[in-house]
């Protein structure tokens, strides 16, 4: 995939004055649940109309989608609205079904891009499809499985091709319900600048309230288009109900988005943004060398403690630290998420640090 710039053309297809938005329900629930959903959300800024058809439940028993029925809703949704539909595959049986009803757009599950048997099938039962066809990022932070079934749908000689960023799964207790991890996505569109990246605020989320807040810094982040779980009746929806928007909130989500521009030309404007990246960068090299020192200190620490025999890991100690640079750090400004995962890989490299001098 070193060279894809025509995957970005059907996005530019659309000539969209706005971002792509993809809308509608979680799940497919009844024809008239559909159909309502897509007449309300037509003319408004909606370009696609989703609806889950099947369901991945993590155990037996709960509301796994209506099945092939829920496809011939969608088709009339589509007919009725002039929006294109979408929904997400997970086996060739599905594809095969989602082409049969004329469905436009199809994605692949979070849980399915984690599987590369799975994805394969995929890729081989849309072998030179015409559809667009979006990935979502796996389960866990890992960008060689998402970029490794990219290439597999590409090899495939699928070219409309594009990303979904939905969050990573985590065991740790955060206001997200899947962290973003925002520096993955951003690396893969560094690698694949023509690749149409869009955003999943509501499984980032898992609460619509905070939907506004994560489609902001996803534009902010020049994203190419949100997809946002939206219901008519949100609280009671068979599936994923805490996280869905009704039509109403979504068009006052529109209304309030700022689309930023990429680029400024004004001179005043790129001198003291220079200053500013110029300050950026020393205090980078500020940091170098206080984690150079830090990691210095943990040597000795880690000579003290070969010399007396004591285990490199010390638990409560870990503990303790992060409860303190947590607080600390909320006090001056920085998110519980961020020192987390800062502090995660500071303590990490500290231990192979220690690991090696206690080794030897």
């Amino acid at each position: 995939m070193e060279n894809t710039p025509q995957l970005r053309t059907w996005l530019d297809d659309f000539n969209l004055s706005h971002p792509l938005v993809i809308a509608g329900p979680c799940s497919a629930e009844t024809e008239d649940q559909v159909l309502k959903i897509a007449h309300e959300l037509k003319n408004s800024d909606v370009t696609i109309f989703r609806a889950g058809i099947w369901k991945p439940r993590t155990r037996p028993g709960g509301f796994e989608g209506v099945g092939e029925i829920g496809l011939k809703w969608l088709k009339k949704a589509k007919e009725a609205t002039g929006m294109l539909i979408a929904t997400e595959v997970a086996t060739a049986n599905h594809v095969k079904l989602a082409l049969a009803y004329g469905v436009d757009v199809l994605w692949i599950g979070a849980r399915t891009t984690a599987n590369p048997f799975a994805v394969q099938e995929i890729a081989d039962a849309l072998q030179g499809t015409d559809k667009i066809v979006l990935l979502k990022n796996p389960v866990n932070p890992d960008l060689s499985l998402w970029l490794g079934g990219l290439e597999r749908l590409y090899n495939a000689n699928i070219k409309k091709l594009g990303v979904i960023h939905r969050g990573f799964s985590t065991y740790e207790k955060t206001k997200y319900r899947n962290i973003p991890e925002w520096q993955i996505p951003i690396e893969l569109q560094n690698r694949f600048p023509d690749l149409p990246l869009i955003c999943d605020p509501s499984h980032i989320t898992g609460k619509r309230d905070m939907i506004f807040e994560v489609s902001q810094q996803a534009l902010n982040l020049n994203y190419d288009g949100l997809i946002i779980e939206t219901h008519i009746d949100p609280e009671n929806a068979w599936s994923d109900a805490a996280q869905q928007v009704t039509p109403k909130t979504l068009k006052q989500i529109f209304l309030d988005l700022r689309i930023r521009k990429e680029t400024e030309i004004s001179e005043i404007y790129n001198k003291k943004l220079e200053n500013l990246r110029l300050q950026i960068d020393e205090t980078d090299s500020k940091i170098i060398d206080i984690l150079s020192k830090r990691m210095k200190i943990s040597d000795e620490i880690g000579r003290l403690k070969k010399s007396h025999n004591v285990a490199v890991l010390q638990n409560v100690r870990w503990k303790n630290m992060l409860d303190r640079v947590i607080e600390e750090g909320k006090n001056k400004g920085l998110t519980e998420e961020f020192i987390l995962a800062l502090f995660k890989a500071i303590h990490q490299e500290s231990i192979v640090h220690q690991e090696k001098i206690v080794n030897k």
